[in-house]
């Protein structure tokens, strides 16, 4: 008899994470795990642990205590093999100020040893609807237009799994409803993501799974 395929390991497991700046825990023994293809919304109020998780998962930062393993790999022992496969999105955009906004993904495409690099950033840029403003300077975009060119950085990536931090912020109603569309093609795509948003409605609408923090702690919705 054939032995059964081992199981995929979660796309985060989370073993008892704490997370201290200072004298304050901005996270305190969490615990959690997401199976890969899902996706989960983060909620609770400013302070409460949002961005430190994200953060923590990204790589970006190292538990104070426990560890945290994507798709079976530590993050602090295996970070470069953890970066390899997510992408954050968060208030910092990492663009270049001063290319235009075609330069920008195509400097990234060429980094990721992509074919045709021009053609590549131009298919994205449509994608996110900046397809009048390839040839602008990223000094000259409003707050909205950097939100939809750092989402274009993300889908280039390709990632396992996307982290998104208040990807609404900043957007207009058309961007929202942008965003909600290509967070839908990540999905459908076999995307794990990872989704830390104020609006509710839009966050429950997307996801399957949810984990609301206070305080740096798992409480009840």
């Amino acid at each position: 008899m054939q032995a059964p395929a081992p199981a995929s390991p979660p796309a985060i497991a989370l073993h008892d994470v704490s997370k201290r700046y200072g004298r304050h825990w901005a996270l305190a023994r969490l615990t959690y795990s997401l199976p890969p293809g899902r996706s989960l919304l983060l909620t609770g109020h400013n302070g409460s642990g949002k961005t430190t998780l994200l953060r923590l998962v990204a790589t970006a930062l190292s538990p104070t205590a426990g560890h945290i393993e994507v798709l079976g790999r530590n993050t602090v022992s295996d970070r470069d093999t953890v970066r390899q496969n997510i992408a954050l999105l968060s208030h910092a955009s990492f663009l270049y100020e001063d290319l235009t906004a075609q330069q920008n993904l195509t400097v990234l495409a060429r980094l990721l040893g992509l074919p045709s690099p021009t053609d590549v950033a131009n298919e994205l840029l449509t994608r996110v609807g900046l397809t009048r403003r390839t040839q602008s300077p990223v000094r000259q975009f409003s707050a909205g237009m950097r939100k939809r060119l750092a989402i274009a950085r993300l889908l280039m990536k390709a990632p396992s799994l996307a982290l998104l931090d208040e990807p609404f912020g900043e957007l207009d109603p058309s961007g929202i409803q942008a965003m909600e569309t290509i967070i839908g093609e990540l999905k459908a795509s076999g995307v794990t993501v990872i989704l830390a948003t104020h609006l509710i409605e839009q966050g429950l609408s997307l996801c399957e799974e949810r984990l609301h923090l206070s305080e740096g702690r798992a409480v009840a919705a």
